[in-house]
């Protein structure tokens, strides 16, 4: 057989692949996901500096991390104390509605920047994100997302060289779910719908409040991709096989 009829039945199969592929590509487009969300905080990690680190709120919606060295001892947490005036992570869920690879608001994110003695902070805490999705999914689906925290020492008398950060770690931004035999993933885009913008600041004693977004999107199916590379070789022998014959 020639070289020639055997790429033109792998073409002939891959086309007739690629059809059921785009297909579904465009009935994903056309699905519409709608919920509720709604977010827990995880155990926190410590970074290597935080000798003593102090936190509470693992499990609820509202994360409080540092002493501020304003506490008292009643009621007390793992260090016999109760945090007061040190820095405050709070997540809100909201519904949402939205279209396959379409950015769409997930939540608000409150952030207050308090006192925080050095060696009591926390470098990473986990959002374990629960989205409630109301048919056709059918499903609750959790996703666990991680966000870096930044305290910055409190030198000096501007406000911005003192401000504190959070950043959405892109490492872990994106989680998969199945939905009718079909794979998708939720990405956490950022705190502005337009542009990519992973990191917010709190100026010292100031709260921060802003929206947080997402994306639910397709995975391609293998065939798409295999079939791409078929093309490639085909592409580069049929040049090769007129190269040599003209």
């Amino acid at each position: 057989m020639k070289l020639s009829s055997v790429f033109a039945t792998a073409i002939s199969s891959f086309f007739v692949s690629a059809t059921t592929v785009f297909g579904f590509s465009g009935q994903a487009h056309a699905l519409t996901f709608s919920g509720i969300s709604s977010g827990t905080w995880g155990e926190p990690t410590p970074g290597i500096i935080d000798t003593n680190p102090l936190y509470v709120g693992v499990g609820s919606n509202t994360f409080t991390w540092g002493d501020s060295n304003l506490c008292s001892p009643s009621p007390s947490t793992s260090s016999g104390c109760t945090i007061t005036n040190s820095n405050q992570l709070t997540f809100s869920g909201n519904s949402f509605s939205t279209d396959i690879n379409s950015v769409f608001k997930i939540g608000n994110l409150s952030y207050f920047n308090g006192t925080v003695l050095e060696g009591t902070s926390v470098e990473f805490v986990p959002l374990n994100l629960n989205l409630s999705f109301s048919p056709a999914v059918g499903t609750n689906q959790v996703f666990d997302f991680k966000l870096r925290l930044v305290n910055t020492p409190n030198e000096g008398t501007n406000p911005e060289n003192n401000a504190d950060f959070v950043f959405i770690d892109t490492n872990l931004s994106n989680r998969s779910f199945t939905f009718e035999g079909n794979k998708y993933t939720l990405e956490l885009t950022g705190f502005n719908p337009d542009v990519r913008q992973i990191s917010i600041k709190g100026l010292e004693g100031s709260t921060t409040t802003t929206a947080i977004y997402a994306k639910i999107n397709t995975i391609p199916e293998p065939a798409t991709v295999g079939g791409i590379f078929l093309v490639g070789i085909y592409l580069i022998s049929r040049k090769k096989f007129l190269e040599k014959k003209y």
